[in-house]
């Protein structure tokens, strides 16, 4: 048996498994297909999926499909996965369809529905949507940037002389994209900026602790490293953490000093709103292609402690805290 159709079953596999779940909503007319680029427990798509159901319930009945495209890296699982989801709108025929994050943007709407008859609402993709080359006439969507200046901005303020950062990541398509949004937004603020990308998570280790000879630490996400271990890791962090650590990720905050975090439920709530207004005759053309425009500020006073940073009174008293 080759690997594209152990590849495919696998796939299969998970798409009957998520269908599985009852995922009705009150609505006998209208159908919505929900695909998440990657897994249920993951933090993002939890956030995205929390805002999408709570607007669109009652609206529509609601089918998902996690595409699990985060720990399934291959370009072989990720093609299975968007046959799979195909085969779901040519036989379900739902009014609209949502899509979140790169993968479903790429391997679903790019590669099948340019221009096609079912109208898609995209959310997550990541700071640009030109190598879809959105919009098309039946696309529109939320596009996810991050608060890059606001937080380099902060990390340069508050580590002495700043000269030189690292990003640490994990190594996968939306890190390498994020990598090269924030080496971009360092350079203009006349930081080096060298980036890791690792794959499991003894490399993260060992990265991190060589991390700390830089002035200070942006922190990418750990979707995608293998071995990952929340609180093991964390525990490691604020055991060798010594420079300032800053994340646009709010699932990255035990293993960093300072967030300025992306809200995915943000992202949910407006594709949400985009897909009603379709299903009551709007075309996707009528909805202009937007940006998210909020964030929370984090502070992770163990972090804290263990660099003996010395920060504002007023964001300690603004930033919600975990420790």
């Amino acid at each position: 048996m080759n690997r594209g159709y152990k590849a495919l079953i696998t796939a299969t596999s998970l798409f009957f498994s998520t269908l599985a779940v009852p995922l009705m909503a009150n609505s006998d007319t209208s159908k919505c297909l929900y695909v998440s680029s990657y897994h249920q427990g993951y933090a993002w798509s939890d956030g995205v999926e929390q805002g999408l159901r709570k607007e669109l319930t009652g609206h529509c009945e609601i089918r998902q499909i996690d595409m699990d495209t985060k720990r399934n890296k291959s370009e072989e699982f990720k093609q299975s996965a968007a046959v799979i989801v195909k085969h779901e709108i040519e036989t379900w025929q739902p009014d609209v369809v949502i899509v979140s994050d790169d993968n479903a943007a790429k391997y679903v709407v790019k590669q099948y529905y340019r221009d096609a008859a079912t109208p898609f609402v995209f959310s997550g993709v990541n700071w640009t949507v030109t190598e879809y080359g959105f919009p098309y006439s039946n696309v529109t969507g939320i596009i996810e940037v991050a608060p890059l200046r606001a937080m380099l901005t902060h990390a340069i303020k508050h580590s002495w002389e700043a000269k030189k950062a690292i990003y640490l990541g994990a190594n996968t398509l939306t890190e390498k994209k994020n990598l090269e949004r924030v080496a971009g937004v360092s350079e203009k603020l006349g930081i080096e900026l060298e980036g890791i990308l690792v794959d499991d998570a003894s490399e993260w280790k060992v990265q991190y602790r060589a991390a700390q000879d830089a002035d200070f630490i942006v922190m990418g996400s750990y979707s995608g490293i293998s071995d990952w271990n929340k609180a093991e890791l964390a525990t490691f962090a604020v055991e060798h953490a010594s420079k300032l650590t800053v994340t646009s990720h709010e699932w990255m905050m035990p293993f960093s000093t300072v967030g300025f975090t992306k809200i995915p439920q943000e992202h949910g709530e407006w594709a949400a709103r985009a897909a009603i207004e379709i299903m009551k005759g709007k075309s996707p053309q009528e909805i202009p292609i937007v940006a998210n425009r909020d964030w929370d500020l984090w502070l992770n006073t163990a972090h804290l402690e263990s660099t003996r940073i010395k920060l504002p009174r007023k964001f300690l008293r603004k930033a919600k805290k975990v420790n």
